[in-house]
């Protein structure tokens, strides 16, 4: 159980990886078309295909890509956190809105052409293949009383690979189809079974051609998948028609939870207590009622310069937190800095000495002092179990 969990979580680390590259693409070809990416001159050298980080938080902002610029500097360092684009010269790990030259790594030939992107890729270019067949083995199918729209059994998959000579063998096919499956890319309809030579059902995780609203970068959550309007729609791949209610088959509905609390559903933080912390009524995984943001639990907020400034009130302390089954028991809240929303008693958490109102500063040594909460709360998530954390915490 806690393999198949670990594995799960790969992937799904995998495949929102793979909305960053798709929606990095997206966006760097409509800079192209906009004309803000071009070549520029600075200090007597010419910086070919880069941009101006004012200029396209501008662009962002006046194109609704972001409701502000503090949210389009967010979103663009989530575009770094993922070598979609860097600093021109490679001297800022930190995107500044200020006008400063940044570009995009497949205009300059740095982007990591590691192996998961390659499998990415791959993964991409059998779906346009399979969307583009006259006679698809995508198609509306059943199982169980579900309606899955484009689904296919894996045995058709395999036929399909072999006839059109993506594979040498049933064993290679079987193999290329369980490397999708780990990286995300495909999944058992009802994210039930590993992918087997069978009449299963299974599907695309990804929809290749949507085109990405940026603002999904830093809203998708990990734990579900999330559909929007445009996925909703009858020509989408992904979209779920139900005969009648099924229980456990709650794969695709909407719902947003951090998972640091509700993953194995911890006994010690029960309904009333996460109620009193901030946040709603205690709600499944698998409700379709849709969690509204906690109310702060800060006295103030603070900025990054105050809580950096000298002789501010504020302690540092660094906290090992080793996670069990259940993660690591802890909520983390605001755009930057972030700081601790709530605290599982029972959690390692709290027996690292986490605690609420602690501003974090550093995880695994990487400084998130600038980073907003999701980006910092999928750090976590996506990282070793044992986390280490720098943190800030206000003096009494």
């Amino acid at each position: 159980m806690e393999r198949a969990s670990s594995l799960r979580r790969k992937a799904m680390a995998r495949q929102h990886k793979g909305e960053v590259m798709i929606a990095g693409e997206q966006l760097r070809l409509r800079l192209h078309d906009g004309k803000l990416i071009k070549d520029r001159r600075y200090h007597l050298r010419t910086y070919p295909n880069c941009f101006v980080a004012q200029e396209l938080i501008d662009w962002l902002v006046s194109h609704k890509e972001a409701p502000d610029r503090a949210t389009a500097v967010c979103l663009m360092q989530h575009l770094m956190d993922h070598d979609i684009i860097h600093h021109v010269c490679d001297k800022r790990s930190v995107l500044k809105d200020a006008k400063l030259l940044y570009r995009f790594r497949k205009d300059d030939g740095t982007f990591p052409f590691n192996t998961e992107v390659k499998i990415f890729m791959r993964g991409q270019q059998l779906f346009e293949h399979l969307i583009g067949d006259k006679d698809s083995i995508l198609q509306l199918r059943v199982e169980h009383g579900v309606a899955y729209q484009r689904s296919f059994p894996g045995c058709q998959l395999i036929d399909w690979l072999l006839q059109n000579m993506e594979a040498e063998s049933r064993r290679q096919a079987l193999d290329l189809c369980r490397i999708l499956q780990e990286h995300g890319i495909i999944q058992h309809v009802a994210k039930k079974y590993d992918f087997f030579d069978s009449g299963l059902l299974y599907q695309f995780c990804i929809n290749f051609r949507r085109r990405r609203h940026l603002s999904e970068l830093l809203s998708e959550s990990e734990d579900v998948v999330i559909l929007t309007q445009e996925d909703n729609h009858l020509e989408s791949p992904f979209v779920l028609h139900k005969s009648h209610p099924q229980e456990g088959s709650s794969d695709f509905q909407s719902g947003k939870y951090l998972k640091q609390v509700t993953s194995g559903r911890r006994g010690s933080l029960n309904s009333s207590q996460l109620h009193s912390a901030g946040f709603p009524p205690f709600v499944q995984l698998n409700s379709t009622s849709v969690i509204c943001n906690p109310k702060s639990v800060l006295r103030r907020s603070y900025t990054c310069e105050e809580l950096l400034a000298p002789g501010a009130p504020f302690m540092k302390k660094v906290l090992t937190v080793i996670g069990d089954d259940l993660a690591w028991g802890f909520v983390v809240r605001g755009m930057a800095p972030c700081y601790v929303q709530a605290v599982d008693p029972g959690s390692p958490a709290a027996a690292a000495g986490v605690k609420v109102r602690q501003f974090l500063c550093q995880v695994n040594g990487q400084c998130v002092l600038y980073l907003d909460y999701r980006t910092v709360s999928r750090l976590v998530m996506t990282g070793p179990r044992t986390v280490v954390l720098e943190v800030m915490e206000p003096l009494e």
